[in-house]
C-alpha cells in the first residue's frame, strides 16, 4: 500500500540508495576520475577558475579545486533530483514535519524571515511569533546596554555569563567571538558550558557579583550540566548578595518550561521562548542569541537574521545547479561517498572564526552522523564525514603536514575575507596569501621532476614530493561582519539538509547523545553514594568507578 505525504500526495516506495540507478552512474563516473589529476582538469579548461565558481548572498564560492567536471556535476544532480532534494527544501520552507523520528517541523528558516512575511504552522503564524520574541529580546537588550537595567544592589549590569552547552553554547559562543568588532565592549561577556567545576569558577574568577547577570539556556530547563553550572551561579549570587530577591534582578532564561524557570527563581517576565522546530545547533538566531544581541546590539542582530536570510532566499529560489549550499553539499556526498574521503577541515583564515570549526562539528555531525533511514533501514553507505579544524595560519604549523603529504586525502574548506577586522591591512595581505598559496599547492602539489629541477640531492628528492590531487573549496566574502556570519553560518546549515536528503536521513534529531545520559544519572550516583553501591556494569566501569570511589575516600 503506497503511503502519501501531509498534503495527500503519493510517496514512493523507498529505494536502497546504492541501488539508485544514479548513484551506480557516480560509481562508474569516479572509477574514471579518481586517476584523473587537478593539473589535467586545469590545463583542460584555462577558465575553470570561473566555470566553476558562483556568488550567494556576498559569498564568492571556488570549488574549481574539487576533483569534479562538468559530467560529475550532471551526474550528481541527477542523483539530487532521483532523491526528491527540491522536495526536502520545499517541505522545510512549508513547515512541514521533516524531523520525522520526532513528529516536528524543522524552521529555523522562520527565525530569520521577516516581519511582513507570513508562515502557518497548525493555524498558527510562526514569523509573527517569531518577531513578538526579538521585540521583547531587543527591549531587554536596550536596557541592559544603557545600564536602564539594574542588579539587585541598584547598579548596572556590566557582565553578562551565558549558562548552556551544545546548541546553547557553540552558537552564542561562535558568534561573540566572530563579531568581537562590532561588540560594545564595556559590556563583558563569558560562557559557561562544561559540567567540569573549573570552567564555571574560572569565568566568575574576577567578576563583581552586583554587577553580574546570568543567562541560563536550556528549553527544557532540565539539562544536567546547564542546570548544574546555573544552580553554582544561583549560589555563587546568593552568597554574595545574601537575598533570594537577587536572583530575579540578576537572571534570565532562555526556555520553554516555564514552571521550571519560576521554581528556580527566576521571574517569567524574563523568560524568552522558543519553540519545538527550533533544533538546538539550529538556534543561535533564536532567542538562544540573546548574549549575541547583548553584545552586538538589536540592529547588528537583524543584520545578523538578514544574512541567515539572503542565503535562505538563495537556498529555496536557485536552480539547483547554480545552488552555493547545494553544490557544497553535493560536493561533500561525491568526495565522501565516491572518492573515498572521511574527513572534512574548515579552515577559517579569520581569527575571529576560531570556534566556528567547534560550531560546525555539532552542526554537521550531530545531524547527519546516522546509520539509519527515514525508515529505520540501514543507509548502506557512509554518511557525515568527521569535521575539524583551526584557523589559519595556526594549523599551517599543526596540522597541514598531514593534509599535505598523508596518507589519507582531507578535504578542506578555505574561509577568508578581503578587507581585514584590524589596522593591520598588511599582515591581511599575508594571511590570505597564505591561504591561497594552501589550496594552490593542496590542487597541484609538486613532482619529482620540479623537486629535481630545483637541485635538491636525489635522496631528499622523495622526502619534498608533494602529490597534491587534494580537494578544496575556498569561500571569500567581502568582510566579516553579521550579515556575512548569518549568510555563512545558512550555507553550512543547508548544505547539511542536502546531505541528509540525499542519504534520507533525519537531519534534525539526534537519539545517539540519549544512551550516555541515561547512564551518566545512574553512575553520578553511584559514585558520590555513601555505601558501597552493588555495580552491575561491564568489569571495565565497575572497576573505574570502584578505583574512583577509593581515590576520593568514598570506599
Amino acid at each position: 500500500m503506497s503511503k502519501t505525504d501531509q498534503r495527500g500526495q503519493r510517496v514512493p516506495p523507498a529505494r536502497a540508495l546504492a541501488s539508485r540507478p544514479q548513484w551506480q552512474a557516480l560509481q562508474r563516473h569516479a572509477a574514471t576520475m579518481r586517476k584523473r589529476h587537478l593539473r589535467d582538469l586545469f590545463a583542460a579548461d584555462a577558465d575553470r577558475g570561473t566555470h566553476f565558481a558562483l556568488e550567494a548572498a556576498g559569498w564568492h564560492f571556488d570549488y574549481a579545486k574539487q576533483r569534479v567536471d562538468a559530467e560529475t556535476l550532471k551526474l550528481l544532480l541527477r542523483l539530487a533530483e532521483a532523491c526528491a532534494l527540491r522536495e526536502r527544501i520545499a517541505a522545510m520552507f512549508r513547515g512541514d514535519r521533516i524531523n520525522t523520528s520526532e513528529d516536528r517541523a524543522v524552521l529555523h528558516v522562520a527565525l530569520r524571515m521577516p516581519r511582513k512575511r507570513r508562515l502557518i504552522v497548525d493555524g498558527v503564524d510562526v514569523v509573527a511569533q517569531v518577531h513578538a520574541v526579538l521585540e521583547r529580546m531587543a527591549a531587554f537588550c536596550d536596557r541592559v546596554r544603557a545600564g536602564a537595567w539594574r542588579g539587585h544592589t541598584g547598579v548596572a549590569i556590566r557582565h553578562v555569563v551565558n549558562i548552556g552547552i551544545g546548541g546553547s553554547d557553540l552558537g552564542p559562543v561562535m558568534a561573540h567571538e566572530a563579531l568581537r568588532q562590532h561588540c560594545d565592549r564595556s559590556l563583558d561577556l563569558r560562557f559557561v558550558s562544561n559540567v567540569d567545576g573549573s570552567d564555571f569558577v574560572e569565568a566568575v574568577r574576577d567578576l563583581d557579583p552586583a554587577r553580574t547577570l546570568f543567562i541560563v539556556c536550556s528549553k527544557t530547563f532540565t539539562t544536567q550540566e546547564t542546570l548544574a553550572n546555573a544552580h553554582a551561579a544561583r549560589r555563587w549570587c546568593l552568597d554574595a548578595l545574601g537575598d533570594e530577591r537577587a536572583i530575579a534582578r540578576h537572571f534570565v532564561a532562555v526556555s520553554t518550561n516555564r514552571g521550571e524557570v519560576e521554581k528556580f527563581g527566576i521571574d517569567p517576565a524574563n523568560m524568552f521562548g522558543f519553540w519545538d522546530w527550533v533544533g538546538g545547533r539550529y538556534s543561535m538566531d533564536s532567542a538562544i542569541g540573546l548574549s549575541t544581541m547583548l553584545a552586538i546590539g538589536p540592529a547588528r542582530f537583524r543584520e545578523l537574521l538578514a544574512g541567515f536570510h539572503a542565503m535562505d532566499e538563495h537556498f529555496r529560489k536557485a536552480p539547483l545547479a547554480r545552488n552555493l549550499p547545494v553544490l557544497h553539499g553535493l560536493i561533500g556526498i561525491w568526495n565522501t561517498n565516491f572518492l573515498g574521503i572521511a574527513s572534512h577541515a574548515v579552515l577559517p583564515y579569520a581569527q575571529y572564526l576560531k570556534r566556528f570549526p567547534a560550531y560546525l562539528q555539532q552542526l554537521l555531525m550531530e545531524s547527519n552522523g546516522k546509520r539509519v533511514t527515514h525508515a529505520g533501514k540501514p543507509v548502506g553507505v557512509d554518511t557525515c564525514p568527521i569535521v575539524w579544524g583551526e584557523p589559519g595560519t595556526n594549523g599551517q604549523h599543526s596540522f597541514y603536514q598531514l593534509i599535505h603529504q598523508g596518507t589519507r586525502a582531507v578535504a578542506c574548506d578555505f574561509i577568508g575575507f578581503c578587507e581585514s577586522t584590524s589596522a593591520l591591512t598588511a599582515q591581511h595581505d599575508l594571511l590570505i596569501a597564505n591561504m591561497l598559496a594552501q589550496g594552490e599547492a593542496l590542487a597541484f602539489g609538486k613532482t619529482a621532476a620540479q623537486v629535481r629541477a630545483e637541485g635538491v640531492p636525489a635522496a631528499l628528492v622523495p622526502h619534498k614530493v608533494f602529490d597534491g590531487n587534494r580537494p578544496s573549496n575556498t569561500m571569500l566574502a567581502r568582510r566579516l561582519d553579521p550579515a556575512a556570519l548569518g549568510a555563512l553560518v545558512a550555507l553550512y546549515e543547508h548544505s547539511t539538509l542536502v546531505q541528509g536528503a540525499i542519504w534520507d536521513i533525519d537531519s534534525f534529531d539526534q537519539w545517539g547523545v540519549e544512551l550516555g545520559k541515561v547512564l551518566t544519572r545512574r553512575i553520578a550516583d553511584e559514585l558520590s553514594a555513601a555505601k558501597t553501591p552493588r555495580l552491575t556494569h561491564d568489569s571495565s566501569t565497575n572497576a573505574l568507578i570502584r578505583r574512583y570511589r577509593r581515590l576520593r575516600g568514598n570506599s
